[in-house]
């Protein structure tokens, strides 16, 4: 197997596309925990998703952590 970079997608955009399919595991996830009545859990995936929605666009950083 080639590595992302070898195989022509570089780091930044496998970032983006992981980044994105968070975004779309937290959509499915919260109308699970819509469907359950946890309303509480279904407001934590919410704000988890409105951030990877604010990463993708650019408006927040991945981690606040200098490394």
């Amino acid at each position: 197997m080639s590595r992302p970079s070898e195989a022509g997608i570089q780091p930044e955009d496998l970032t983006r596309q992981k980044i994105a399919y968070i975004r779309q595991m937290l959509g499915e996830l919260r109308q699970v925990a819509l469907g359950e009545g946890a309303d509480m859990l279904c407001y934590l995936i919410e704000m988890a998703y409105v951030e990877a929605g604010d990463i993708q666009a650019g408006r927040r950083p991945r981690s606040y952590i200098q490394r």
